[in-house]
């Protein structure tokens, strides 16, 4: 359970992070809090990191499937959401390095979906399931190739560092998982041919 704790708080850093940078109105406290303007930059750390606002309406790297793919993936990341929620609930007596990395990817799906299903609706721009993603760390000395051959600067928020640090962690406990159990092997057969 308290791995699912986690998740939820860094959801929550990650949905109020991105409300900081787009923006928000309370209207019932006539409190509103402009925000970045698309595209707009401020440097914090010269050439090195920067709080830039953009909306990715695709997938990973920006890149735009198409509206039949990214429903697909929506639906896809609720079941995947879904699936990890009830793994966390009842295999509590896993491994907790792999309940961190799932928890760490929920809590990141959870983030951009929440954002791609009611963005739209809430900053008025589109109806539920068509919102955009909003990305705003910038780290400058990052460049990546993207699918058309530009270069570019890879922007993305909280929820995408959550599923990067998931995924690594998961992938470094299959990988240590797999060598130990190499090492078992070659220990057993150097037993047995005693």
């Amino acid at each position: 359970m308290k791995i699912i704790f986690l998740s939820i708080f860094v959801f929550l850093i990650d949905q109020l992070s991105k409300l900081l940078v787009r923006g928000f109105n309370l209207p019932w406290f006539s409190f509103n809090h402009n925000g970045f303007d698309l595209g707009e930059t401020k440097q914090v750390i010269n050439n090195l990191f920067h709080i830039t606002l953009v909306e990715n309406p695709g997938i990973a790297f920006g890149i735009v499937p198409g509206d039949f793919l990214k429903e697909l993936i929506i639906i896809l990341t609720i079941f995947l959401c879904l699936g990890f929620v009830v793994f966390l609930l009842y295999a509590k007596n896993s491994d907790w390095k792999i309940r961190i990395s799932v928890g760490l990817i929920l809590a990141g799906a959870a983030g951009n979906l929440f954002d791609r299903i009611f963005y739209g609706y809430l900053y008025g721009y589109a109806p539920l399931f068509k919102g955009k993603v909003v990305d705003f760390i910038d780290l400058q000395f990052i460049k990546l190739f993207t699918m058309s051959g530009v270069t570019g600067n890879y922007v993305f928020n909280f929820a995408d560092l959550s599923i990067i640090c998931g995924v690594v962690f998961l992938i470094y406990i299959i990988l240590k998982y797999k060598t130990e159990k190499q090492d078992i092997n070659k220990i057993r057969q150097f037993i047995e041919e005693r």
